[in-house]
């Protein structure tokens, strides 16, 4: 009898002792991820990631906070970090001084990268998930060969517009000049976007390289300056929309579905002018330390779990097949997200130096307000006065040289008779 109660008593503390994991089926992760991820070797080193804002999910509400999981299945430490745009990501990689493992910029940005070799060539052995990816999203022209880049969301930009303080629901992006609105527009704060709305008004290519082209654009932005005084915004449009004080904002079609879940007296269209279709990409730059760990943490944002929270926490459309074809998706079948109608779309390439630098130029023009029609005003009053005063020195200086001749010439007649 007592053999039998130490053998219980031995069961029992064995059971008590073993790891409550171990016991558990893991909340997201199979075991066959989980031994794939312990297996890198990436335990206590750091993997830094350069993110959009709003553009992973973080464990609110429920969702799955991503950085954690793979620090938990790693054991590396991530050190996120966002932009606001691709130019100032650009900028922050290129003046040097920071390290990133992971980047995720947009298209023609990447094409950019490329060109100026900062990014580095992926070892897909390292990031077997590619096998989710549709064939779709492999190729794509900014990266025709498929060697630096991992898509990661597809997108398009919209007007976005309050139902309560439209006169009308708009179809156009010439609603953001309709003076009944001044002081009600929100504007995209990042010059390619703003740029785009502004070609499309005027019927111009994205990637023109014609100065003249980027000109008239400027001046159209400036006149919207005028006539409705935007904000120029990125991340803040999601409170000042779900808040209900802005009529109209431009931003993407992602972003609506998130500030309609806040607000549902937002609407919004694809202007008929066209809009700009874009992609996002997961790469690694030339200034990364960890190249190990970001096609580590790339290949886990493609793990079927992880990418549908991501799409369920930021409403793009993901390139994995395992979250497009899945029927429990919030954005199956979504109009926003897969529109039915054909979309007058347009890419951003990347685009010659002179015109990067011109527009940036005549965008710091536009927002400082260099280009509106009082500066202009100003600019021609100073011309005129500028004109008068030349003009009056130059009398001045004509009068005294022909008085100079006078004088000499008479002094060489009064010289000549003496």
């Amino acid at each position: 009898m007592k053999k039998y109660i130490a053998l219980i008593l031995i069961v029992i503390t064995a059971f008590f002792s073993f790891p409550v994991d171990a016991l558990a089926q893991d909340k997201y992760f199979t075991d066959e991820q989980i031994a794939y991820y312990k297996g890198l070797g990436l335990q206590g080193t750091t993997v830094n990631v350069y993110n959009w804002g709003e553009y992973i999910s973080d464990g609110s509400e429920g969702s799955m906070d991503v950085v954690k999981e793979f620090e938990r299945l790693t054991g590396a430490v991530v050190n996120y970090t966002n932009f606001e745009s691709n130019e100032n990501m650009y900028s922050k990689i290129a003046g040097g001084g920071a390290s990133y493992d992971v980047i995720i910029p947009s298209d023609y940005m990447i094409e950019r990268l490329i060109d100026e070799d900062m990014l580095l060539p992926l070892d897909y052995s390292n990031i077997p998930n590619m096998k989710y990816i549709s064939e779709e999203f492999k190729n794509l022209f900014y990266d025709p060969q498929q060697i630096y880049s991992v898509c990661y969301n597809v997108g398009t930009t919209v007007l976005i517009y309050n139902k309560k303080l439209v006169s009308q629901e708009p179809d156009s992006w010439e609603a953001l000049w309709d003076e009944q609105y001044k002081g009600k527009v929100l504007m995209f704060n990042n010059s390619r976007d703003a740029f785009a709305i502004a070609q499309a008004v005027l019927g111009k290519n994205f990637n023109s390289t014609v100065e003249q082209d980027w000109v008239e654009c400027a001046q159209l932005l400036a006149e919207q300056k005028d006539k409705t005084n935007p904000v120029y915004v990125m991340d803040e449009v999601f409170n000042l929309m779900e808040s209900g004080e802005y009529a109209l904002a431009t931003y993407y079609a992602g972003d609506y579905l998130l500030m309609y879940e806040n607000n549902e007296d937002l609407g919004y269209c694809f202007p008929k002018e066209g809009i700009n279709y874009f992609y996002d990409a997961l790469c690694i730059p030339t200034c990364s330390k960890n190249k190990r760990g970001g096609e580590a943490f790339i290949n886990f944002m493609h793990e079927p779990q992880v990418a549908f929270e991501n799409s369920e926490y930021i409403y793009y459309r993901s390139p994995n097949l395992t979250v497009e074809e899945n029927e429990e998706s919030s954005l199956y079948g979504s109009e926003v997200i897969y529109p039915q109608e054909e979309l007058n779309s347009q890419y951003f390439k990347n685009l010659p130096q002179n015109i990067i630098e011109l527009e940036n130029n005549l965008w710091t023009q536009v927002k400082s307000g260099k280009l509106s029609a009082e500066s202009r005003e100003q600019d021609r009053r100073i011309y005129i006065e500028c004109t008068f005063i030349a003009g009056a020195i130059a009398v001045v200086v004509i009068a005294k040289f022909i008085s100079t001749v006078k004088k000499k010439k008479e002094q060489d007649l009064s010289d000549l008779y003496d």
